[in-house]
C-alpha cells in the first residue's frame, strides 16, 4: 500500500511521526511544512513541500490546492493520512475527487470542542479516527483508538 501522509509542522506532524510502526514498512511520501525542524524530523523522507501559513489564507489554499492535485497525480497513493491542521483540506477534497482514500485523526489535545479541519474534514473521511470518546460527539461515526503519544 502506498500513502501520502499530510500534516502541518508542531504537533500534528508529531501525530504522525509517532505511528512509525505503520508507515516505516509503507512506500510512503509526505505533505508538509518547509520548516527547519520538519526537514531535520523527515530528513530521510520524500517529501513535498506545502505553502503556509495554511489558517484562514485564500491564496495559499489555492496553492496547495493545485499542489495536491499535481502530487496526488504523480504518487497515485492508495490512502492519505492526515491529523491537520488546514493543508488537509485541499488534499482531501482533491483526492475525493480521483477516488483515493482519506483517513483523519482529529487531534489529541481537542477533547471537548472539534478542530475546523476535523469538521471540514470529517465528510470526506473514509475514516476519521478521535483519541477521547468525548469526541465522538462531534464526529459520531469516528473510530476511537485512543492516545497515539
Amino acid at each position: 500500500m502506498k500513502a501520502l501522509y499530510v500534516a502541518s509542522a508542531g504537533g500534528h506532524l508529531a501525530h504522525l511521526l509517532a505511528l512509525n510502526k505503520l508507515w516505516k514498512t509503507q512506500d510512503r511520501t509526505w505533505a508538509t511544512f518547509k520548516l527547519p525542524e520538519v526537514k531535520a524530523a523527515l530528513e530521510d523522507e520524500k517529501v513535498d513541500w506545502v505553502y503556509f501559513p495554511t489558517t484562514r489564507n485564500i491564496p495559499n489554499a489555492i496553492r496547495n490546492a493545485k499542489l495536491a492535485w499535481t502530487v496526488l497525480k504523480r504518487e497515485k497513493p492508495d490512502v492519505i493520512v492526515s491529523s491537520g491542521a488546514a493543508v488537509a483540506v485541499p488534499f482531501f477534497a482533491i483526492a475525493k475527487v480521483l477516488g483515493i482514500k482519506t483517513v483523519f485523526i482529529e487531534c489529541y489535545d481537542r477533547i471537548t470542542m472539534p478542530t475546523m479541519s476535523g469538521r471540514i474534514c470529517y465528510p470526506m473521511s473514509d475514516l476519521f479516527v478521535v483519541q477521547w470518546e468525548a469526541q465522538q460527539k462531534a464526529f459520531p461515526e469516528s473510530v476511537n483508538i485512543g492516545a497515539i503519544m
